[in-house]
C-alpha cells in the first residue's frame, strides 16, 4: 500500500545536501516526526511513548545495575543487598528497574487490548501485529530471567518451576531443560546464562521496536473509526491527518508526565508493593515456599497453565488419544503458550469486515467480558491451586480460548455493524462541532458520524 501523501524532507544548505546524499538520517528523523497521523486518535494511543520510555529506562538502569551485580550463586543475593545499601542511589536504581518492569507490562497490556478493540491487527497491519507479539514474548523472557537474578526464594523456585515446564515436552524436553539450566538443576550455570540473556534481550527488543515502528509507519496508524486515511491526494490526506509533531508529540508527553507522577509516587512510597516478601530471603534449595507465584504480569498465563490438570476431561481425552504423549503437564504448557498464540492469530480469526469495535454492538459485550476474564485470570493465578480457584481458572481459561477460536469468527457472520463515518475528517468534525455563534461549518460535518 502506498504511503500517505505528504511533504518529505528537502535539504537546503550545502552541508545538509552533502549529508543527505551519504546518510539520509536527518530526512529519516524528519519523516518520522512529521508523518501524517489520523487527527481523531484518542487517549488510548498514548501507550506507545510510555512503552518507549520504559524500554529506555530499563536499558539505562539495567546497565548501571549490571556494573555492581555479581552473577554467582554465592554472591548474587549479597550483591543486590550491596546495591541497595552501599551504591550511591543504588536503591533508587533498583526500584526504578523493578517497578519499571511493572509499568512496562501494564502499558503493553493496555496497548494490546486497545489493538484488539479497535482492530489494529487487521489488514494491512498483520505484520505490525505479529512483530508486536514477538516483542511481547521477548519481554516475557527478559522479565522472567530478570526475576531470577536477585536469587531470593521466589527467584530460585520460580526458575525451578518454569524451566521444569520445558521438561514436559515429549522426547526433547529433558535436553531443552538441561540446556536452559546448564546442568541437571537450577545452579550457578543457570544464573550466569540468565544474566547474560537478560542483559542481551533488551537490545533485541529495541531492534524489534524499530521494526515495529517502521511497519506501522509504512501502513499508517489505525484510528478509533478504523477508516483509512484518504490517499488519493495530498489535499484529502491533510483533511484526515495532522503531523505527528507537534500535535501528538505534545499530547503524548503530557500523558507521559501524568503517568510519571504516579510511577514515581509508587517508586518513592511503595516500591515493594508489587513484589513478594519471600524474595528478600536468600535462595535455599532445601526450603520450598508455601505458595510459589510469579510476578503479577505473568499471573493470567500462569493461571491457564495450572487450570488444565489431569481432572479435566479434555486433558484426559487428549492423554488417551495420544497414548500418554501429551499428559496434563504438557497440555498445560501448550495451553499457556496457546493463549498467546491465539492472540497472534487474531488477524485471521476475526472474520468481520468492520475494523473498529466502536461500530460492532455484539463485539463490544464479548470484548468487555474478555477484559474482565483477563483480570479474573490474573487474580486466580495468585491464589492457591485448591478449593474453588481451579474451577474459576478453568472457566476463565475456557472463555479466553472460546473468544478467539469461536466467538470472534462467528461474530463476523452473525453481527450487524452500525453505520461508520465515511472519512476521518467527518468523525473528527462530529466530535469537535463548531462552538455556538461560530460562523461557517466544518467540512465533512454533515457525514454520518455513527458512534
Amino acid at each position: 500500500m502506498a504511503g500517505i501523501p505528504h511533504d518529505h524532507y528537502e535539504p537546503k544548505s550545502s552541508g545538509e545536501k552533502w549529508l543527505h546524499k551519504r546518510l539520509p538520517i536527518v530526512g529519516l528523523l524528519y519523516d518520522t516526526l512529521m508523518i501524517p497521523t489520523p487527527k481523531n486518535l484518542n487517549w488510548m494511543w498514548i501507550w506507545g511513548i510510555v512503552l518507549t520510555f520504559c524500554l529506555a529506562l530499563q536499558i539505562v538502569t539495567g546497565i548501571v545495575l549490571a556494573m555492581h551485580y555479581t552473577p554467582h550463586v554465592n554472591e548474587a543475593f549479597a550483591s543486590v543487598e550491596h546495591i541497595m545499601r552501599n551504591v550511591n542511589g543504588g536503591y533508587m536504581l533498583r526500584y526504578l528497574h523493578s517497578n519499571g518492569a511493572s509499568l512496562f507490562f501494564l502499558a503493553v497490556y493496555l496497548h494490546i487490548f486497545r489493538g484488539l478493540y479497535y482492530g489494529s491487527y487487521k489488514a494491512p497491519r498483520e505484520v505490525t501485529w505479529i512483530i508486536g507479539m514477538i516483542i511481547y514474548l521477548a519481554m516475557m523472557g527478559t522479565a522472567f530471567m530478570g526475576y531470577v537474578l536477585p536469587w531470593g526464594q521466589m527467584s530460585f523456585w520460580g526458575a525451578t518451576v518454569i524451566t521444569g515446564l520445558f521438561g514436559a515436552i515429549p522426547g526433547i524436553g529433558e535436553s531443552i531443560q538441561t540446556w536452559l539450566l546448564g546442568g541437571p538443576s537450577v545452579d550457578n550455570a543457570t544464573l550466569t546464562r540468565f544474566f547474560s540473556l537478560h542483559y542481551l534481550l533488551p537490545f533485541v527488543i529495541a531492534g524489534l521496536v524499530i521494526l515495529h515502528i517502521w511497519a506501522f509507519h509504512t501502513t499508517g496508524n489505525n484510528n478509533p473509526t478504523g477508516v483509512e486515511v484518504r490517499r488519493t491526494s495530498k489535499e484529502e490526506a491533510e483533511k484526515d491527518t495532522l503531523s505527528f509533531w507537534p500535535y501528538f508529540v505534545i499530547k503524548d508527553l503530557f500523558a507521559l508526565a501524568l503517568i510519571m507522577v504516579v510511577f514515581f509516587a509508587v517508586v518513592g512510597f511503595m516500591p515493594n508493593y508489587l513484589g513478594h516478601p519471600d524474595n528478600y530471603i536468600e535462595a535455599n534449595a532445601l526450603a520450598t515456599p508455601a505458595h510459589i507465584v510469579p510476578e503479577w504480569y505473568f499471573l493470567p498465563f500462569y493461571a491457564i497453565l495450572r487450570a488444565f490438570d489431569n481432572t479435566v476431561w479434555i486433558v484426559q481425552l487428549t492423554t488417551f488419544i495420544t497414548g500418554g504423549i501429551i499428559d496434563a503437564k504438557f497440555f498445560g504448557v501448550l495451553a499457556m503458550f496457546g493463549a498467546i498464540a491465539v492472540m497472534a492469530l487474531a488477524p485471521w480469526l476475526d472474520t468481520s469486515t468492520v475494523r473498529s469495535g466502536r461500530y460492532r454492538p455484539m463485539f463490544k459485550w464479548w470484548f468487555a467480558l474478555l477484559v474482565v476474564d483477563f483480570i479474573v485470570l490474573m487474580w486466580v493465578g495468585a491464589m492457591p491451586a485448591e478449593g474453588i480457584y481451579p474451577v474459576i481458572a478453568l472457566i476463565a481459561s475456557t472463555y479466553w480460548f472460546a473468544y478467539f477460536l469461536v466467538i470472534l469468527p462467528l461474530l463476523g457472520v452473525l453481527e450487524k455493524p452500525t453505520e461508520r463515518p465515511e472519512t476521518i475528517e467527518a468523525d473528527f468534525a462530529a466530535s469537535h462541532p463548531p462552538k455556538s455563534g461560530t460562523a461557517g461549518t466544518v467540512p465533512g460535518a454533515a457525514a454520518n458520524p455513527a458512534e
